[in-house]
């Protein structure tokens, strides 16, 4: 671990503030973030609040309402048979999962900065994907049967990743930047996976003849769980063994490389922290299990927002899929403002493979111990936009440099994602 003591005045050194950048940098990166370090002081970019610890109020606040709605569950059944009410209510419930799941992911990236790529990014990512699977488990074995949660929140998972956040931040960088690189094997290696998953989960499923719709038999579900759970660990070996390189950036330019070690020290600051990192890991699973508890309060009202108001049944996996995605992405779209875009390609990337992968085997899981349907197969205007999206990204990362025009297009084709979502 590298640490500098930064102070605005050298008069006392002794109350300089230790900055402790991650033990991975290089030592030309190292010398390069000396050299940035001055200006980022001068120009207000390191916040010295940002090294005082939080109080956690998060957690307070996640545990009271977890609390609140278990020992009131009667009296919210009976209130939230008022329309308002229950609108009120599961915004009240998002909105109190989202700053939890935000000071979850901070307490991951702390751990992920001081762990290095990619491996840091794993971590972040299998944080946000291991919530966003219980969430689901635990909302699906509750309430009514809702046979298409699953489907619906992994294919709004693929469409909000690679569309929506990938789209903002291919866009915001290119602005930014003109043109971002990164390492252009890593997006092949997070597409080669994908492609087939979402294939083989979301689209086959339509198409087999042992069961009737868009289902698979017991025997084929245990095969797609089996398939999933091994594509995903083939990744995981290439990753952080094998191929580790392919998944730091390889542009070496002494230009890009102050603006990669600025942003590694910025990234430090923002993300440091007195705290050990076990105090961060507690943290970590500390915020995991309320969260969990208080998304099987969202069963209710999920079903209440169909049953009551009409809205459309897809609706419950696009509210559960930007919920737990949106923390790790708004780290993804800020890494990419700051050009490191190789940074937001794994986050990105690796959160909708880690999505497909470690979801389909849980929800067959609870399908089969449950005895509750499953359906996964899309509809056929869903086929095509998952089909389109992925041939899409694809063209992208076909490319050594990203622009703007690239980012806009996939926010085109979220925006007919959304479209279809309320008007199929």
């Amino acid at each position: 671990m590298i640490v500098l003591r930064i102070s605005r005045t050298c008069d006392r050194p002794e109350d300089a503030i230790p900055l402790q950048l991650p033990s991975w940098l290089s030592t030309r990166d190292a010398f390069l973030s000396f050299k940035v370090l001055r200006k980022l002081i001068t120009t207000e970019k390191i916040k010295t609040s940002h090294l005082t610890s939080a109080h956690e109020w998060q957690l307070y606040l996640t545990f009271g309402t977890f609390l609140a709605a278990f020992f009131g569950s009667g009296w919210i059944v009976r209130a939230t048979e008022l329309p308002a009410i229950l609108i009120l209510w599961l915004a009240m419930l998002c909105g109190v999962i989202l700053i939890a799941a935000i000071a979850m992911v901070h307490h991951a990236e702390v751990l992920a900065l001081r762990l290095g790529e990619p491996g840091g990014t794993l971590l972040l990512t299998m944080a946000v994907t291991g919530l966003e699977v219980a969430m689901i488990g635990f909302v699906m074995s509750t309430g009514y049967e809702k046979p298409t949660l699953a489907r619906d929140t992994m294919y709004a998972a693929v469409m909000l990743v690679i569309n929506g956040f990938m789209g903002l931040a291919l866009l915001l960088g290119g602005l930014r930047h003109r043109e971002q690189t990164y390492n252009l094997q890593s997006a092949n290696a997070f597409l080669i996976m994908i492609v087939p998953l979402t294939i083989l989960g979301l689209v086959l499923p339509n198409f087999t003849r042992s069961t009737e719709g868009p289902t698979l038999s017991t025997f084929q579900m245990i095969f797609l769980s089996i398939m999933s759970v091994g594509i995903y660990s083939v990744f995981l070996f290439v990753q952080n063994g094998r191929h580790r390189g392919f998944f730091v950036s390889e542009d070496d330019s002494t230009e890009s490389g102050e603006t990669e070690a600025e942003a590694v020290v910025e990234d430090a600051s923002e993300h440091q922290s007195p705290r050990s990192t076990f105090y961060h890991a507690a943290m970590l699973v500390g915020y995991g299990l309320p969260l969990v508890l208080l998304a099987k309060q969202m069963s209710k009202p999920l079903d209440g927002l169909v049953e009551k108001l009409g809205a459309p049944v897809a609706l419950g996996g696009f509210i559960m899929a930007i919920l737990v995605l949106m923390p790790e992405s708004i780290a993804a779209i800020r890494a990419a403002v700051n050009n490191r875009l190789q940074r937001s390609v794994n986050i990105l990337l690796g959160s909708a493979l880690a999505s497909l992968g470690l979801t389909i085997p849980l929800v067959i899981a609870v399908s089969l111990f449950t005895g509750r349907s499953l359906v996964l197969g899309l509809e056929s205007a869903d086929m095509i936009m998952l089909v389109l999206t992925l041939f899409t990204a694809t063209l992208t990362f076909m490319l050594p440099r990203t622009n703007m025009l690239l980012g806009c297009v996939h926010l085109l084709l979220f925006a007919a994602f959304c479209m279809l979502l309320f008007d199929y």
